[in-house]
């Protein structure tokens, strides 16, 4: 079903509104810009929740530091996905204290990356035949992804096949409080009233547009501050070119200017067999407008 002009000028007019508001607040002109963090890799050898901390075998950071066994102050999410034995590249800051902190965790599977990499190379390659007709509409099947969830584990769409699945995109950093918050608040309420409601055949999927920050441990940070239920709930991220080339498809509108990013709302839902039956642009949906979609329970 093609969109009528009439409804692609509104939801034009809204992007630019959007595109125009939500942003990150720029720094302040005095303020010191933030040092880079170096690139480690190295084994997990213990996690210490408690302290918030990992004791780390990395590897030689050329012109930094040898090889060692030392500890590392790390966020409360990537303590959580934290395991011994495990592999992870990472970056490196040493905080004035002599203290040292990792950031932009990220695991390390050959078998895992290997997995991530080859359904990106998939995505691009189907992005690019389809050309300017990228854009996903309603009725057409939803494109075949594979991405990180907020533990750190692959996770292909097609594992959601015969669910209905509610999915939408947002960063975790967006300062806008009818943006991205609003739209992780509507899809809180849609997944409580399909529980209230008895439905247990609704999965809820926030996909990241910034996935430079919002790695595995950022994310699961993200939805335990919020209180998420996340056994139907997936935050996903990994590679930025199939990021972008699933908010090409879907029809979301992003810009990155220096440390700043608009961007444009839209929520879809996909029903079992992964046809794309209703759409919403922006934010001031709710939840009864995707549950009235589904079919009567059985």
């Amino acid at each position: 079903m093609r969109p009528s002009p009439q409804h692609l000028l509104s939801v034009l007019a809204a992007a630019c509104l959007a595109l125009a508001s939500c942003k990150r607040p720029e720094p302040a002109p005095t303020a010191p810009a933030e040092p880079a963090g170096r690139p480690v890799t190295g084994q997990i050898l213990s996690v210490d929740a408690e302290r918030g901390t990992l004791l780390v075998d990395h590897d030689e950071i050329p012109g930094y530091m040898p090889p060692m066994a030392m500890e590392f102050h790390v966020n409360a999410g990537d303590i959580a996905n934290a395991r011994e034995g495990q592999r992870i590249r990472a970056e490196l800051f040493e905080g004035e204290n002599g203290t040292f902190r990792l950031e932009k965790i990220w695991p390390v599977d050959a078998l895992a990356d290997s997995r991530v990499t080859q359904a990106a190379g998939r995505l691009r390659e189907d992005t690019t035949i389809r050309g300017k007709g990228a854009y996903r509409e309603i009725g057409e099947n939803l494109p075949s992804f594979a991405l990180y969830n907020q533990d750190g584990q692959v996770v292909d769409i097609a594992k959601f096949r015969g669910r209905h699945v509610l999915m939408n995109f947002i960063y975790t950093r967006c300062p806008i409080a009818t943006m991205c918050p609003a739209a992780t608040m509507n899809m809180m309420r849609t997944q409580a009233a399909a529980k209230e409601a008895g439905r247990t055949d609704l999965e809820l999927i926030s996909i990241t547009f910034d996935p430079e920050f919002d790695t595995p441990g950022v994310l699961k940070e993200y939805a335990r501050a919020r209180g998420i239920d996340t056994t139907n709930f997936t935050f996903l991220t990994g590679p930025e070119r199939a990021i972008k080339d699933l908010l090409t498809q879907f029809g979301v509108l992003t810009q990155f200017d220096g440390n700043m990013i608009q961007h444009t709302l839209a929520t879809v839902l996909i029903s079992p067999d992964g046809r794309i039956i209703h759409r919403a642009d922006g934010s001031r949906w709710t939840p009864d407008e995707f549950l009235k979609k589904l079919p009567p329970a059985k």
